[in-house]
């Protein structure tokens, strides 16, 4: 595996397409409000006060993000996501469901991460993110030691990391990664844990296109341990 200490860097595309007026409207109006600050970060800068925090790193279209906010609105949800169009899939659903305790990112998730405070996360997921399948390209997923050590240092023993993969190679490489790190223990006695969807976990457009063609769709669960990060 990667050295813990050289995966910086996350990769993610700027914009897809153009805006169309409104959805441009929304960055313009809805991002700055909810825009992640710049500086050290914890609940009081980022919502006003203290309350638990929780990560999503890379939102797809918001709607995994939009339903979490909502069923739980003595949370500050904070979402990092580098696509543009992505982004503005989170700004309606925030519109939409009407939520205040979301803050946004668009950019890389590492840039947030390394400034929060140590055990400040109480839940995280990563839900489907580019799986960067060539060999040469396997640096560039979140799913190494490096990123899921920081994440480590930032989540509260007890803590749930969710991840979900369609893409078979990323599963492997991710089951692995993470049977290397005792900072997380893997919430699964038996295939149906990973292989059925949590009432809790919404499905994502992402996740229902990978059914449509005939993916299967893996998910897993993890508890932060109390071993050092």
């Amino acid at each position: 595996m990667n050295d813990p200490l050289t995966i910086r860097r996350l990769y993610g595309r700027r914009q897809g397409h153009a805006l169309r007026q409104a959805q441009a409207e929304l960055v313009e109006t809805l991002l700055p409000r909810l825009a992640v600050p710049d500086g050290p970060l914890d609940a009081r800068a980022l919502f006003g006060g203290d309350r638990p925090l929780a990560l999503e790193i890379g939102f797809g279209k918001g709607e995994h993000l939009g339903a979490q906010a909502a069923w739980a609105p003595e949370t500050g949800f904070v979402a990092c996501e580098p696509f543009l169009d992505g982004m503005v899939g989170a700004l309606a659903q925030v519109r939409e469901r009407r939520l205040d305790n979301v803050r946004l990112h668009l950019g890389d998730a590492l840039d947030v991460l390394e400034r929060l405070p140590d055990a400040s996360l109480s839940a995280a997921w990563l839900l489907h993110p580019d799986p960067w399948p060539k060999a040469r390209h396997a640096k560039r997923r979140f799913m190494n030691a490096g990123p899921i050590g920081l994440l480590a240092a930032k989540m509260a023993p007890g803590a749930e990391f969710r991840f979900g993969t369609d893409h078979p190679v990323y599963c492997r490489w991710a089951m692995m990664v993470m049977a290397a790190m005792p900072q997380f223990e893997w919430l699964a006695d038996g295939p149906r844990d990973f292989l059925v969807r949590p009432d809790d976990w919404p499905e994502t457009r992402y996740e229902a296109k990978a059914r449509a063609k005939g993916h299967e769709v893996w998910y897993f669960r993890y508890r932060r341990t109390r071993a050092p990060a």
